[in-house]
């Protein structure tokens, strides 16, 4: 007699499959949705620093301008050209970047980009506008000359730029600090007005970009979400 082929019991309920189980744990929405709101939360505030650029040009490129011609005659014009050329090239390189960015401005990757642009170009936008220390302000420059020579475009920049101001504040403040030792302009009440109104600009670039960071929301431990 042949034998019956083996057949197995149906299961009473079906086994849940992983990925089905993973879907139900109300802790992966948990995690999805904080992991959307910070995405959220990070490409509006690139989003408002890509809306300032403008600004920042503006600040760059209109106060080149005006200490150029504050210095006109007082200064040879070749220098007060180099300069200016110097600060053009960062506000060039700083509208090709904002120029990328508004291709895609609600893109989270080009916002970073863009941010990431932005911290480079004012860091070499700090050492052209400190240049101008040696080559723009004249010798007899006073001691308001100096600090408002870092001061107003420092505050307009803390302004604009936030948090990102820092990289234009530093290198003028040690070119401006620089000038003030070799040329001299003003001495030690220049260099020491020149170090206050750095030191208050930084503070309040560092608090204004704290204060404006929103907060992130944790995801529930051990989850991981794609």
């Amino acid at each position: 007699m042949a034998a019956l082929p083996f057949e197995p019991k149906p299961a009473s309920q079906p086994l849940a499959k992983p990925d089905a189980m993973r879907r139900e744990d109300p802790r992966i929405r948990l995690a999805q949705l904080a992991r959307l709101h910070n995405e959220a939360a990070e490409t509006a505030m690139l989003a408002n620093l890509l809306g300032r650029a403008p600004q920042i040009m503006a600040v760059l490129g209109l106060g080149a301008l005006v200490v150029a011609g504050l210095s006109l005659g007082a200064m040879p014009l070749a220098q007060s050209v180099v300069w200016l050329a110097l600060v053009a090239a960062g506000v060039v390189a700083l509208w090709r970047s904002y120029a990328r960015a508004m291709e895609a401005p609600f893109e989270l990757f080009p916002l970073k980009g863009f941010a990431g642009d932005l911290s480079a170009v004012l860091f070499y936008a700090g050492f052209a506008w400190g240049a101008g220390a040696f080559l723009a302000l004249a010798p007899q420059a006073n001691i308001a000359a100096a600090a408002l020579f870092l001061g107003v475009p420092g505050a307009a920049l803390v302004y604009a730029a936030r948090g990102k101001a820092v990289f234009f504040l530093a290198p003028v403040c040690a070119l401006a600090l620089a000038a003030i030792v070799l040329r001299p302009l003003g001495g030690f009440a220049a260099a020491s007005l020149t170090l206050a109104a750095a030191g208050v600009l930084t503070g309040i670039s560092l608090w204004s970009e704290k204060i404006i960071s929103q907060p992130t929301l944790e995801q529930p431990a051990g989850m991981v979400t794609q």
